[in-house]
């Protein structure tokens, strides 16, 4: 498999407080990777140095053969990384379909043709009969598929998805997680940061783990879940002795940001 991302040493600071700390990692073409980590690990910030919203302090990355260290959000986007935010926020005034046609307009410059993928993607994520609903009067389920498809309208090869099933019910998030696996059937590369350990476990062929934002595991969930450094990281000193558990044991099915 090809990689699509590669993640050399990146590092992020904020003044004294670095978010992400000499972080490497690879994507393959087709991959779907759960991103993973307790509050404060460096999962948005990571998020936002691959899509653009930040530039790193130190390290490179490559997407698709080239070197994009430092590139700018909508150089992101046009290369095709798309993104989705852990707050949904439509544009109020807008139709469901006005909010898709947006993101359709980085590749169909005109209106019918950017009209016409809107209403193609809609059907790809159920949402076409919601297509002349005001936005804002979703469901949050509905919302979060538009967040979805205004992501796919731009075409991406890479979709990062940011909490895409909290605040799901279960029926939902069952939904949801068909959704993703169809994306990625269809040969999109999904990254997700998802905290419903139920749902990245069983979802992500493969788990990355941050801690205090540096990489402390990388590898199949199964493996991840036994891994005595990122038990130590969810579960402190509680750790020690936790043979078998799994991140977010004793807190119920989320774990911490």
């Amino acid at each position: 498999m090809s990689s699509l991302l590669e993640v050399s040493s990146l590092t992020r600071r904020f003044g004294g407080l670095v978010a992400v700390n000499d972080v490497s990692f690879a994507l393959g073409e087709g991959d779907l990777v759960g991103l993973i980590g307790p509050n404060g690990a460096g999962k948005s910030t990571l998020f936002g140095l691959i899509a653009g919203a930040l530039r790193p302090s130190a390290g490179r990355f490559r997407f698709a053969g080239n070197d994009v260290t430092g590139w700018s959000a909508d150089r992101a986007a046009a290369a095709g990384v798309g993104r989705t935010y852990q707050v949904v926020r439509p544009f109020r005034s807008m139709t469901t379909l006005e909010n898709v046609i947006v993101g359709a307009y980085l590749r169909e410059p005109s209106r019918p043709r950017a009209r016409a993928r809107a209403l193609e993607v809609l059907a790809r994520v159920g949402l076409a009969d919601q297509a002349d609903r005001p936005a804002v009067t979703l469901t949050l389920a509905s919302r979060k598929r538009l967040e979805i498809a205004r992501a796919l309208a731009t075409g991406p090869r890479l979709l990062l998805l940011d909490e895409m099933m909290s605040g799901l019910t279960p029926v939902e998030t069952r939904d949801a997680i068909q959704l993703v696996r169809s994306l990625n059937a269809d040969g999109l590369t999904v990254l997700l940061v998802e905290h419903v350990m139920e749902v990245v476990m069983p979802l992500s062929r493969r788990v990355l783990v941050l801690d205090h934002g540096v990489k402390i595991a990388d590898g199949p969930p199964n493996a991840v879940s036994r891994d005595r450094a990122v038990l130590a990281a969810y579960l402190g000193e509680q750790a020690n002795g936790a043979a078998g558990a799994s991140p977010g044991a004793g807190r119920g099915e989320r774990a911490p940001e």
